[in-house]
C-alpha cells in the first residue's frame, strides 16, 4: 500500500512563529466586582444586629453590623462625669486665682486633670463609635461570616462585601496582541451560565508581561446593565 506524505502545516515551516499556548485553546473570563472589601470587627463585642441579609443589597453609610456596646457606654458615661467634675474644680480654681486664694501650681493640676479627662471622654467615644459597621459603598452581601448574638474578636472577620455596580472581566490573552489589543478596543463575551453574549470593552492592560507563558492580563467592562449577571460567571472572550 502507498502512504502518501502529507504537506507540513504552515505554522511549521522554516520561519513561522509557533502558536503559543493560549493562541491554541479559547480565552476564559471572569466576572469580577469593581469593589470588594472584607470587613472586620475593631472591639471585641457580642454582635446585636445584622440588618442586611446575606446576598441583600445595601445602599453607602447603611447599617450593616451593630454591636452590643453597653459596656462601652458605660465607660462614656464614667469619663463624662469625671470631665464635668475636674472643669468645675478648674473654673473654680481660675475665679480663686484672680482673688490671690489659690496657688499657680493647683491651679496648673486642676486644669492638667480637666485636659486629662477630657481625652479620656474622646478615646471613650471614639470606641463607642466603633459600635457600628457602615457600608464604605453601595453594593451587596456577599458573605456572613458570623451570626447575631455571637461574640466577635477584634479584627475578626464578619462580612465579604463586593461592589457589582459595575462588573469586570479578568482574563489572559497572548502578549503578541499587544500590537493591536489596547484600551478600548471592543468585543464580546460568551457567559456560560447565561447562554448569553454580551458586549464589553477593554478597560486596563498589565503593566508587564508573563515571560513564562508569554501573556498578558487584561482588565475589562461589560458595556451596560445586566441584572442577570453576577460576580463569579465566566465564560468565553470572542474576539
Amino acid at each position: 500500500m502507498a502512504v502518501h506524505a502529507q504537506p507540513a502545516p504552515a505554522a511549521a515551516k522554516a520561519g513561522a512563529p509557533l502558536p503559543g499556548v493560549l493562541d491554541q485553546r479559547e480565552i476564559r473570563a471572569q466576572l469580577a466586582p469593581r469593589r470588594y472589601a472584607t470587613l472586620a470587627a475593631e472591639i471585641g463585642a457580642k454582635v446585636q444586629r445584622l440588618p442586611v441579609a446575606e446576598g441583600a443589597a445595601f445602599r453607602q453609610g447603611q447599617l450593616l453590623v451593630q454591636f452590643d456596646c453597653s459596656l462601652q457606654q458605660a465607660q462614656l458615661n464614667k469619663a463624662q462625669a469625671g470631665l464635668d467634675a475636674s472643669e468645675k474644680t478648674w473654673r473654680a480654681n481660675q475665679r480663686l486665682a484672680e482673688l490671690n486664694s489659690v496657688g499657680k501650681v493647683e491651679l496648673d493640676t486642676s486644669q492638667a486633670e480637666w485636659q486629662k479627662n477630657r481625652a479620656e471622654v474622646a478615646g471613650s467615644r471614639t470606641l463607642l463609635g466603633k459600635c457600628q459597621i457602615t457600608a464604605p459603598y453601595a453594593g451587596r452581601i456577599a458573605e456572613q461570616k458570623i451570626r447575631e448574638q455571637q461574640y466577635a474578636q477584634p479584627g475578626q472577620a464578619l462580612l465579604d462585601i463586593i461592589d457589582d455596580s459595575a462588573l469586570e472581566l479578568e482574563f489572559l490573552v497572548p502578549s503578541r496582541w499587544l500590537t493591536w489589543l489596547h484600551q478600548g478596543t471592543e468585543f464580546q463575551v460568551r457567559i456560560d451560565e447565561t447562554g448569553k453574549t454580551y458586549p464589553a470593552k477593554v478597560q486596563r492592560l498589565a503593566a508587564r508581561v508573563d515571560p513564562v507563558s508569554q501573556s498578558v492580563k487584561v482588565n475589562a467592562a461589560i458595556h451596560g446593565k445586566f441584572t442577570e449577571l453576577i460576580a463569579g460567571m465566566s465564560g468565553q472572550v470572542l474576539m
